[in-house]
């Protein structure tokens, strides 16, 4: 049966996938292809379920970056929208509109492979944007700020960005999600995205994903596939002369023309290349800059060939973040507190401040399954995280101006953690909280998914393990020094084994090894060794 058929499932299997999106039809994504059956299905679910709603806007033709924000959206949500949609009204006439690559099949091959739900995949007709940009003129548009759309890439491909903006406001009315997920790599589509979303006060997170490259360092784009071999090699070239301003960057360089001099020395080495911008603007606005006070959005975009490529690199002044994950057992918080004390960074105990929360909740007397109450109480929080004098001592820990430190370890605290740090509403505000804390630098956290999510731009990133058999071996010795001699061995290794797999297939915050994340696997190694060897890799 081809995917087309999937619109032929009766309605109880409809029904029985939105409002109960564990079952076993969650492997089968539904596809939607009308604006009446997204909505039907969509007031199904929300009257059933009081789950969040994410969307992933793409054109298809998905590769391993679209991947990475339908994971994120589906580690965030109960159920995720991917939308594919080659958007006429923001290709100009004389652009690649009947040359862009089209494999509905096989995008859906790939959604169904990551669990996803639904797949919105309307034609121009249904969407009301026949034509190309010319046709702009001729429907109700969305034009963001004219400051946005006439620069970078905008200078370039008049009308673009309105045939984007329009598009994209139209799934965002359509879905209405708890989240939308959008690519870095387009950084000034990201930009105006995010400016519409203020202006309209469309509801929801516009959320920004890091660019996923290939091992040369190429960012991932539908069309590199009209790279031929040659050109493919040649066009990791981009990257490089990227990476050589941010070196330039790191050692004091904050000048706009000294940097993107260099991205332009690297590229016109090679004649294959033609330039058509290299520019230093306000990650935000958008905006030319001289110089780099706090942060600059370094971005490109050139021919290599006939295909035209875009990138950019995010330069920050602040001290670096330190994004350690692993499975349980292998040692993250005893080598992310002794980091933190060797290298004067802030231990970001991500642990304690939702046992500080739980602590909250239980001296307010709220119920812990009451999440409206539990929301409200977090809406004025005040948190505060000081670290310790010696390695040896807990962080020390604030809450609304009272010193927590030892209240938030008791056993009734413990015994509720889990269920306070399950609930949505606060991970939403003490992820917020944490990234707040992220942008000034200077920290280091750890656990499941600090790399891919709470600091998916940290400038090191590890994935510490060690085999299921290793931590056992670990494990065992430390309850055996605590006098606890009744252990078997085998037990405890299958423990370990069936914690990774629950907390890989968490429906929030699963585990999960970012892709530019250094591995460390730890069976042969103290914790000395391990604590150098970062250090090493943060030093450079």
């Amino acid at each position: 049966m081809g995917y087309d058929g999937l619109l032929d499932l009766n309605q109880s299997q409809d029904y029985n996938r939105l409002t109960h999106p564990t079952s076993d039809f969650i492997t089968m994504v539904l596809l939607l292809k009308t604006v009446s059956e997204l909505r039907s299905q969509l007031e199904t679910y929300r009257q059933t379920s009081g789950g969040t709603v994410g969307l992933v806007p793409t054109m298809g033709a998905l590769h391993q970056g679209h991947l990475s924000l339908i994971e994120r959206a589906s580690a965030e949500n109960s159920l995720v929208v991917v939308s594919i949609f080659v958007n006429p009204l923001q290709f100009a006439p004389t652009e690649d509109l009947g040359n862009y690559p089209r494999q509905l099949e096989q995008d859906l091959e790939l959604c169904e492979s990551r669990g996803i739900d639904v797949v919105f995949a309307p034609t121009p007709e249904e969407m009301g944007s026949k034509g190309d940009t010319g046709a702009l003129n001729d429907t109700t548009t969305v034009i963001p700020p004219q400051n946005m759309t006439g620069v970078l890439c905008g200078r370039y491909r008049p009308g673009h960005f309105t045939g984007v903006a329009t598009i994209v406001t139209k799934l965002l009315n359509l879905v209405q999600p708890n989240r939308a997920y959008f690519g870095q790599k387009d950084a000034q589509q990201l930009a105006i995205i995010r400016r519409l979303a203020q202006d309209l006060d469309i509801p929801g997170e516009i959320i920004s994903c890091p660019i996923v490259r290939a091992a040369s360092g190429l960012a991932l784009s539908s069309r590199n596939q009209y790279l031929t071999e040659s050109e493919t090699e040649q066009a990791s070239k981009i990257y490089r002369s990227l990476q050589q301003a941010k070196l330039a960057f790191t050692r004091g360089e904050i000048n706009a023309t000294a940097l993107t001099n260099l991205v332009k020395q690297e590229l016109t080495a090679t004649e294959e290349f033609k330039i058509q911008y290299v520019e230093l603007v306000d990650l935000f606005s958008l905006q030319s800059l001289e110089q780099i006070q706090q942060t600059g959005l370094l971005a490109i975009a050139v021919y290599l060939g006939s295909t035209r490529l875009i990138d950019n690199i995010v330069l920050q002044k602040r001290q670096p973040i330190i994004a350690i994950d692993g499975p349980a057992g292998a040692g993250k918080s005893t080598v992310t507190r002794a980091l933190a004390h060797q290298l004067g960074l802030l231990y970001l105990d991500t642990g304690a401040m939702y046992r500080a929360v739980t602590w909250l909740v239980q001296s307010s007397g709220i119920a812990i399954d009451d999440h409206q109450a539990i929301a409200d109480l977090l809406q004025d929080l005040d948190l505060k995280l000081i670290s310790p004098s010696s390695v040896d001592l807990p962080t020390i820990v604030q809450i609304n101006g009272q010193d927590v430190t030892k209240a938030i370890r008791t056993s009734e605290v413990t015994a509720k953690v889990s269920a306070i740090a399950a609930q949505a509403g606060v991970r939403e505000k003490l992820v917020a909280m944490q990234q707040q804390w992220g942008e000034q630098g200077g920290l280091i956290a750890e656990g499941r998914d600090i790399g891919t999510n709470v600091f998916p731009n940290a400038e090191l990133k590890i994935f510490l393990t060690a085999t299921a058999a290793e931590r056992a071996r670990r494990r065992l010795s430390d309850l055996q020094a605590q006098g606890i001699n009744d252990l078997d061995l085998q037990q405890l290794e299958q423990d370990i084994q069936r914690r990774d797999k629950q907390d890989s297939n968490r429906a929030i915050a699963p585990l999960k090894k970012a892709d530019e994340a250094i591995e460390l696997i730890t069976d042969n190694m103290s914790i000395d060794e391990v604590i150098s060897t970062i250090i090493d890799l943060y030093n450079r």
